[in-house]
């Protein structure tokens, strides 16, 4: 699959531009490979194509904010990071064209594309957003998650259309099927010519005969779907994905909303996350600080052997590298951080109480003043 190129390029803005230096951007982007001007090539296509994908997010300012952080991964619940490069030309058309003033498409009386037919109003679903719930494993190699969405679905009893059987469907008298009504009118300054929405079909462009019963003639109906999710590894809580075209089907036919996930992590009962590390809290007896030796600790993946050097302190930090989480939009895996205490007993034998009575009296128990500025010092970096 090829890679995809930066949104920023693509409209050949600076990632500090203004919502209105990127709408102006996307207009002068699409007019140069609009497909009306370039009929038959499909390079242009796909780069008019491409330059919709990019205004879609970058024009939205949550979706622009995830962009800036994770990138194309965060705009996708794939690993690869597509957002909507399943885009048709209507979609395309649809969703943007009001940006050109007029009709859909409407750059200056082109053919092919730019009729008056495609300033028909399209429909579009709501979105619909659900929360998953991630294990630090799952997080850690990423996970495909399939839920269960109660949604609206295109009827099909009507094949979505909102009429019965159908095919009891005719086009707009009023508007011809164009769904806007045309106007002229004469101003001191000549004669004005102004488009609105058809007030006989809403814009739809058609008219029914008999509605649906089945959907009462909406062209949707409540149901659940069974959704595959592909989670990328290295996601955060709070993290949102778009599966464009999953949410809810649009009234009458039309484009479907999106489905917005939305990360949640699971608390693990060992585990701290901080960032792409993960933070162990160690409790050490006091022998095994003073003379040494090895102790096992839980991992994202299991558990790991960490040897434990004579006189180890408590605040003392051990590091596990390449144990944590990867970057959600690169390479490589953060660590494991071992934060080191030494557990005290609160309860001793009268044996234990004798040996530590006899301890008490010796220096080696006692910590000089240079180990104290050591510990002082280690304390106060805590805090800078």
């Amino acid at each position: 699959m090829a890679t995809k190129r930066d949104y920023y390029d693509v409209l050949d803005v600076a990632k500090s531009a203004t919502a209105e230096e990127i709408k102006k951007a996307y207009r002068q982007k699409a007019l140069q490979y609009h497909p009306d001007k370039n009929p038959g090539n499909k390079e242009a296509e796909e780069k008019f194509k491409e330059a919709a994908e990019a205004y879609e997010v970058l024009s939205d300012e949550n979706k622009r904010a995830r962009y800036d952080q994770f990138g194309h991964a965060g705009m996708s619940g794939s690993a690869s990071g597509g957002f909507s490069g399943g885009m048709s030309m209507e979609d395309i058309f649809s969703q943007f064209g009001d940006i050109f003033g007029g009709h859909f498409g409407g750059f200056g009386g082109f053919g092919g594309f730019g009729g008056t037919q495609r300033a028909r109003r399209t429909n579009r679903g709501s979105d619909l957003r659900v929360k998953v719930k991630l294990t630090l494993k799952e997080i850690l190699h990423g996970v495909e998650k399939k839920i269960k969405v109660k949604k609206y679905v295109s009827c099909s009893s009507c094949k979505g259309n909102g009429s019965e059987g159908g095919d009891s469907v005719s086009t707009c008298p009023t508007c011809n099927g164009s769904g806007v009504v045309t106007r002229v009118a004469n101003t001191i300054l000549g004669q004005m010519q102004t488009s609105s929405t058809c007030p006989t079909c809403n814009g739809d462009g058609k008219s029914i005969t008999k509605k649906c019963a089945h959907c009462n003639g909406e062209g949707i109906v409540r149901d659940e779907e069974v959704i595959s999710i592909q989670i990328p590894a290295g996601v955060a809580e709070g993290m949102q994905l778009s599966l464009s075209g999953k949410g809810n089907a649009a009234r009458r036919g039309g484009v479907n909303g999106d489905l917005l996930v939305v990360v949640e992590e699971e608390e693990d009962p060992d585990l701290i996350r901080d960032g792409d590390d993960v933070i162990y809290n160690l409790f050490l007896s006091f022998p095994t600080a003073a003379l040494g030796g090895t102790v096992e600790v839980p991992t994202i993946e299991g558990v790991a052997k960490v040897k434990i050097e004579p006189g180890t302190q408590p605040g003392k930090v051990l590091r596990l590298r390449n144990k944590g989480l990867p970057p959600v939009n690169g390479y490589g895996r953060g660590d494991q951080l071992i934060h080191v205490n030494v557990y005290v007993p609160e309860n001793l034998t009268d044996k234990e109480r004798e040996s530590l009575k006899q301890m008490k009296g010796s220096t080696n128990f006692a910590p000089t003043k240079t180990e104290q500025k050591r510990a002082f010092n280690r304390f106060k970096r805590m805090f800078d």
